[in-house]
Parts: structure tokens; C-alpha cells; sequence
């Protein structure tokens, strides 16, 4: 079995023949840019370039060619990485520089960089006038009125460019004024308002100052390997040391990823083990846009920082306070930022394992006893494993672990909790499917070549066969996902939730000075995406994920968080299924009879009618992104938004304990002096799972089906 790890990336070698060198393109775009600080291309970025290029050409997956219709994909995402909220560029600009959006594909393969660097250098032409008008307009007497009766829409991404100076300074007057309109609204006096703008932009200023040729070389190279799919990337050298710190996951801070985009500073993962894990807290994609030392520290804006000096600021020594001002992910216009408390600690391993509970479920008159398995991401210890240590870290041996004891407790059923899971360990995905089947297939793996490579549990032992359930979410992808497709394939649980991320792809990672070893300039690392999961039943996780026995209410569409949300992600496919028995505890017959009963309490409970009122109520108030910039109005929103988003937070399925009331972790029924948040989804799976305990009791059901 090939080592697959598909969150955290091998290096593999491919073999490499170096081609000769075209020359280059001389086409630049005719708008003026003579800058003494225009950013300039250095001679490894050449090499580099035409290493990337051929290794994303010819071992992608996809087998992209490099031609105009893939020119003006990179023309597109280069431009939007550069201006995504078109707040810099003018229509003239975009007309001028679109005469080389056919030519793109002609660069990559002449080692020509001259154009992308000269557009990159209008928009810091285009920068200055925005900052030379910002500061002017922050030293005015009184900047903004608040009486006036507009509105801003605060979704840029139908907004055209403007098409000349006046109508992009009136744009940024009503930005400008809907961020002094939060600050004032949050407390702050007026001159402390103007006084906070002008540092922030001033930061700006000093942060594109620092913006270094590898980083607009890293912007371009990364519009290709985006264009090819949203996995692949090109990380110049900094990046890239930047990345093998964050796999090992040794640093002291509050265990959150980041990344800078469009000026702020946004949580990319949330890793297992960390405080910000643990005090469930922070989530992916919320933005981090104040940050303060200890208890009393004062608040230092970051809006606008690079990554690198915001991570400077909230890493720190473990056991000292570091406090966040925060925008959550889910927050309507207008909702003012929330500020968290955290305790900087070392990753913790042990925080990272399974755990599991009781939870007592009272359905149609009868308690059910429910062990619950939290499995927060697939892990295992690689170096122990092969060193045969006797206690090596893995998910499927403390699962195994905590099933025997859930047994021993004599629960009615389990259910394995992969909310928010985003995956992990492919080895540990087989063989934790292994642990509830008797043996068979669990997941192909195709190759961009079309190899296909089926991976199998081989160990008839199963550790539980009774009634068990899956709970995913849109945020449980890749391991997650084909452990909850092999579950349901068997048709050995019923799968629970939301549809899953759709991540069914596998990177490996390239050191280009692998291929150039006496080269003494870094030139960076490939992430490539290599080939493809699909389910036993021959369809692919990739895109469309897992979709559920069983649908809960979701705050978020389809096309808001996951794969489907990238517009280059791969697309969904299928192959051969593969030969497999399916067990005798899941049919469509009894499918039916959970989605009926199911259906019935959305009708008569009435946890479950305010939860479906409040998150579509919740998902309608986030459609609407047009903001007041009159102070009384938008007070009355920031309310409103405010409301519904605590009232939607307390009906979530997060299910962390009070933060001075921690739960027994260990395998036992709570203590009665241990209050927790109620965890409706969790809840009305165990409603599901308890129904599907006493439907597979009939007679009639009886039966397995070979496949």
C-alpha cells in the first residue's frame, strides 16, 4: 500500500529532463510606469519558472495544456490576486493590460517575465494615489457625516472597474467611512477613529514597501497553478520554509494557520491540539484584525498586515494571554468583532486523539445509551509505526480502544463525529473503515497516468458490528470523506449531516533545487496535485463529496464553502466500481423510515423548528450585503445582525463545555455537575441512530447484497 497523505504532503521525485531555452517576449503593457521602485524579476526567478512550468505542463493531473483559453484563465486570476475588490486598478488600466491576455501561456514557455512585473508595478502606481488620497482625506477637520442617509454594498465581486479617478476616491470615501463608522460604533472616540485609520493605512503603506520581487513571482506562478486546480501551488523560497514549519506543527501559539487576503489576516485551519481547537472558539475563515498583549495590553490593528508580522505578534511564550478581535466567517454586515482570550500552550498530541462520551437519548418514550467517538483529524505516527514501536500514535488503535470500553458500558450504539474533521492519514482512513467491516475494498486512488490502485482492509476482525452512525459536515473532507463513503457504500451506518467538503485530491510536494542541485539560489517548491479518490461504488469524492443518508440544517449553500466554491476544482468523474458485500444494516426501505420519522419532529419539536427558522432567517440576512452608512441606521443593524448570529450560534452544533466547567473526557456517563452546551445535531442524530435500533429489529430487513 502506496503512503498517501492527504493533508500533510510527501516529496516524490519525478524524472526531469531539462529542454533548451526559447527566447523571451518583449510585449509590456503601454501604460506608463516608470517608477524608481518598480519590482524587477532576479535570474532564479527565470530557472524557476521554467521548472514550474514544465512540471505543472506534464505531471498534473489535469494535463492542461498551455494554450490562449488557459492564457486567459492566468491573465484573470493574476489580475484578481493583485485587486480582487477592483478598489486600485481603473477600466483603463484592464483595457490596456488585456492585449496580453492571450499571451500568458507564450511567457510561461519563453521564461518571460516582464509583463506580469509591470502590471504588478501599475497597481503600486495606482497604490500611491490611493494612499496619497486617503491620507488627505483623514486630515480633514471632520471626514465623514454620519448623518447623511447612503449605503455601500460591501460585495465587490460584480463590481466593475471604475472608470476614473473620481468615481474610485467616492468608493473609498464610503469604505473609509463604513470602517470609521465600525470603529465609533465599537467605542472609540472620533479622533481615535481617524487616528486608528491613519495608522492601519499607514501600515499598509510600509507593508507594500516590503513586498519583495519573490512575492509578485510567487503571485504569477500561483495564477497558473491555480488555473489548473484550487491544490496546486508554486511557494517561493520563504513560503515554502514557511510551510514545513507549519506541517510540523512544533510552534507555541494559539494552533491556528493563517494567510493575508484582501488586508486581512484569515484562519486557514484550526490544528487539532491547540487552544484555539480546544476553546472552540476560532474557525476557518474568520479574520483576526486587532491583536493584544496579556489582559491589559492595548489593541494592535493588523488590518493590512503581512502574515509574517502577524504571526510575530500573536505566537508568544506558552502559558502568557494573548487576546483577538475577530470577524467571524459567519458574520452578517455590519456585526461588530467579537474578542477572544487565549492562552499560547504548545500543540498538545494527546488533544489531537480520539476521544469519546455517553450521551443518554430519550426517543419515542425509551432511553438510549449512545457512545459518541470524536475524531478530530486522521492521525498516525509514520516513524513509530515503522520502527514498530508498541504504542505508536493511531487513530484506528485508540478508536479500537475506546470502542472496547463504549461495550464494556453497554451502549445501544456509537456514532463517530467527523464534523469538521479535514482529514489526515489515508493509511488510517483504510484502516479505521476496517474496524466496522469484515474485509473488502475501501477506496481507489487514480493516477494522472490512469493507473488505479485499490486499497483494501485486509483483517476479517471486525471491533463493533451493532448500529452505528457517521456525523460529517461541509467541513469534513479527504480522509473524512472516504471513511463516511465506505460506510455508506457497505451500507454499514447511516451517514448524518451536511454534504462533505468534496476534497478528492492528492498533492505531493517538489524541491525545484532538486533538479538544478549546484544552483545556490532557492527557487522554491511545486505543490501538485497527482491523482484522484474514488469511492468503491466507482464515484469520485472529489467535488461532490458525501451527501447523506440524512440531512440536517446547514447555515451555509453549497457553493459558499467547499470545493464547489472554486471555480478551477476539478471536476467530478467515475470509474469501475469495485467488487465488494455490502452488509444487511442499512437499505433504502429503512432510509425511509428515518427521513419519515425525522420529518415528523421537524413538524413537532420545537428545538428543531426554531433551528431551521433561525438559520434560514440567518442564510437570508446574509444574501443581502448592502450596508448603511448613516450612524442611527447602522446601529439598528449591527443589532439586528448581532441577534440573529447569537441566536444561531446558541442552536449550532458546537458543543464545547463552558470554559470553567470542562467535561470528563474519560469514557463514562457525565457527572450531573458538568453542564455542556446542547448539541442539537448531535442530539437528533442520536434521535436517528435510536430509530435505527429499533427498525433494524424487523424481520423483514434481513438480508446482504453483494455488489
Amino acid at each position: 500500500m502506496k503512503k498517501y497523505l492527504i493533508t500533510l504532503i510527501p516529496v516524490v521525485l519525478l524524472g526531469w529532463q531539462r529542454g533548451p531555452v526559447q527566447d523571451k517576449a518583449t510585449a509590456v503593457p503601454s501604460v506608463e510606469t516608470s517608477m524608481e521602485d518598480d519590482i524587477k524579476p532576479v535570474p532564479a526567478q527565470y530557472k524557476a519558472e521554467e521548472l514550474s512550468t514544465r512540471i505543472l505542463s506534464s505531471y498534473h493531473y489535469r494535463k492542461t495544456k498551455l494554450n490562449d483559453s488557459l492564457s486567459e484563465a492566468i491573465f484573470d486570476k493574476y489580475i484578481d490576486a493583485i485587486d480582487h475588490g477592483k478598489l486600485y486598478y481603473l477600466a483603463e488600466d484592464i483595457k490596456e493590460f488585456e492585449k496580453n491576455k492571450d499571451s500568458f501561456d507564450d511567457y510561461l514557455q519563453k521564461r518571460e517575465l516582464d509583463v506580469p512585473f509591470q502590471i504588478y508595478n501599475v497597481f503600486r502606481k495606482r497604490y500611491k494615489e490611493r494612499s496619497d488620497f486617503i491620507q488627505t482625506l483623514l486630515k480633514e477637520p471632520k471626514p465623514f457625516d454620519f448623518s447623511a442617509d447612503e449605503s455601500m454594498n460591501t460585495d465587490r465581486e460584480k463590481a466593475t472597474w471604475a472608470s476614473n479617478t473620481q468615481e474610485l476616491n467616492d468608493t473609498w470615501r464610503k469604505y473609509l467611512k463604513s470602517e470609521a463608522l465600525d470603529l465609533k460604533l465599537s467605542g472609540k472616540a472620533d479622533t481615535s477613529v481617524v487616528t486608528t485609520l491613519r495608522d492601519r493605512y499607514k501600515n499598509r503603506d510600509r507593508a507594500l514597501g516590503r513586498i519583495r520581487t519573490e512575492q509578485v513571482f510567487q503571485m504569477f506562478m500561483n495564477a497558473y497553478a491555480e488555473s489548473l486546480d484550487p491544490h496546486t501551488s508554486y511557494m517561493a523560497p520563504t513560503s515554502a520554509d514557511r510551510f514545513k514549519q507549519e506541517m510540523s506543527q512544533s510552534l507555541e501559539g494559539i494552533g491556528a494557520l493563517l494567510r493575508e487576503e484582501d488586508n486581512y489576516i484569515k484562519i486557514v485551519e484550526v490544528i487539532p491540539g491547540g487552544p484555539a481547537f480546544k476553546g472552540k472558539q476560532l474557525k476557518k475563515e474568520d479574520k483576526i484584525i486587532a491583536v493584544a498583549q496579556g489582559d491589559e495590553g492595548k489593541m494592535v490593528d493588523i488590518v493590512g498586515w503581512f502574515v509574517d508580522d502577524a504571526v510575530k505578534l500573536i505566537k508568544g511564550p506558552k502559558s502568557t494571554v494573548v487576546r483577538l478581535q475577530v470577524i467571524s466567517a459567519d458574520a452578517l454586515p455590519g456585526t461588530p468583532p467579537k474578542e477572544y482570550r487565549l492562552v499560547r500552550e504548545k500543540i498538545k498530541l494527546e488533544e489531537q486523539r480520539a476521544k469519546s462520551e455517553i450521551v443518554s437519548i430519550n426517543n419515542a418514550n425509551k432511553e438510549f445509551k449512545i457512545g459518541v467517538i470524536d475524531i478530530p483529524l486522521f492521525y498516525r505516527d509514520f516513524e513509530g509505526a515503522q520502527h514498530k514501536e508498541k504504542e505508536f500514535s493511531s487513530t484506528t488503535r485508540d478508536v479500537q480502544k475506546l470502542i472496547t470500553d463504549l461495550q464494556a458500558s453497554n451502549v445501544d450504539g456509537i456514532v463517530i463525529d467527523l464534523r469538521n474533521n479535514g482529514g489526515g492519514s489515508l493509511t488510517e482512513a483504510v484502516s479505521l473503515t476496517g474496524l466496522f467491516i469484515n474485509r473488502g475494498p475501501v477506496v481507489q486512488v487514480k493516477e494522472g497516468q490512469g493507473e488505479i490502485e485499490v486499497q483494501s482492509d485486509n483483517d476479517p476482525t471486525i471491533a463493533y458490528d451493532g448500529p452505528m452512525a457517521v456525523m460529517v459536515n461541509r467541513f469534513s473532507a479527504s480522509a473524512s470523506e472516504i471513511f463516511a463513503a465506505a460506510i455508506q457504500d457497505y451500507k454499514r451506518g447511516i451517514i448524518v449531516g451536511e454534504q462533505t467538503y468534496g476534497k478528492g485530491t492528492v498533492q505531493t510536494l517538489i524541491d525545484l533545487n532538486q533538479w538544478v542541485p549546484k544552483e545556490t539560489d532557492q527557487l522554491g517548491q511545486v505543490k501538485l496535485t497527482v491523482a484522484k479518490f474514488y469511492r468503491i461504488n466507482g464515484s469520485s469524492t472529489q467535488l461532490k463529496g458525501v451527501m447523506p443518508d440524512l440531512e440536517l440544517p446547514t447555515a451555509f449553500k453549497v457553493n459558499e464553502y467547499g470545493e464547489g466554491s472554486q471555480p478551477s476544482a476539478l471536476p467530478w468523474d467515475q470509474i469501475a466500481s469495485s467488487r465488494y458485500d455490502m452488509t444487511n444494516n442499512v437499505n433504502a426501505k429503512v432510509i425511509d423510515q428515518l427521513k419519515s420519522k425525522y420529518n415528523q419532529r421537524l413538524k413537532s419539536d420545537e428545538e428543531l423548528k426554531t433551528l431551521v427558522k433561525t438559520l434560514d432567517e440567518f442564510k437570508e440576512a446574509r444574501e443581502n450585503k448592502i450596508v448603511s452608512l448613516q450612524e442611527s441606521k447602522r446601529k439598528v443593524e449591527r443589532d439586528v445582525a448581532e441577534k440573529k448570529r447569537a441566536a444561531m450560534k446558541q442552536l449550532g452544533e458546537d458543543s464545547d463545555v463552558d470554559e470553567e466547567d470542562e467535561a470528563d473526557s474519560k469514557v463514562a456517563e457525565a457527572p450531573k455537575d458538568v453542564k455542556k452546551k446542547k448539541d442539537i445535531y448531535l442530539t437528533e442524530t442520536g434521535r436517528m441512530l435510536a430509530d435505527l435500533i429499533v427498525i433494524s429489529k424487523e424481520p423483514s430487513l434481513a438480508g446482504t447484497k453483494k455488489k
